[in-house]
């Protein structure tokens, strides 16, 4: 059985498939991420010392905190109108895209 799953594993890894983030996620992630270009800044730096600065925040970090937008447990009427917008897999693919950008 461990070979079998040891077979699988090589195959997914040679063939360039990524199991946590596909490249169709990360397309999605960066048209998404065109709402966030005014504030957070095209490659995920801030434009101004008003707005923090996305690339490589965590990504469990990134999660918590559109998911605190969302529901407005974090209060910021931009972030809370813009947030309402993303299903759970748009926060995921977001977050994973900001935490890989450096």
């Amino acid at each position: 059985m461990k070979k079998i799953a040891s077979l699988i594993m090589c195959i997914f890894l040679a063939t360039g498939h990524n199991l946590v983030f596909s490249n169709e996620n990360a397309i999605a992630a960066k048209d998404k991420a065109i709402a966030c270009v005014s504030c957070h800044g095209v490659n995920g730096i801030s434009n101004g010392h008003l707005w923090p600065n996305l690339a490589g925040q965590n990504v469990s970090y990134l999660i918590k905190q559109l998911h605190a937008f969302r529901d407005e447990s974090r209060k910021d009427p931009m972030m809370n109108v813009l947030a309402k917008t993303l299903s759970d897999d748009d926060i995921k693919d977001l977050s994973k895209y900001y935490s890989e950008l450096k």
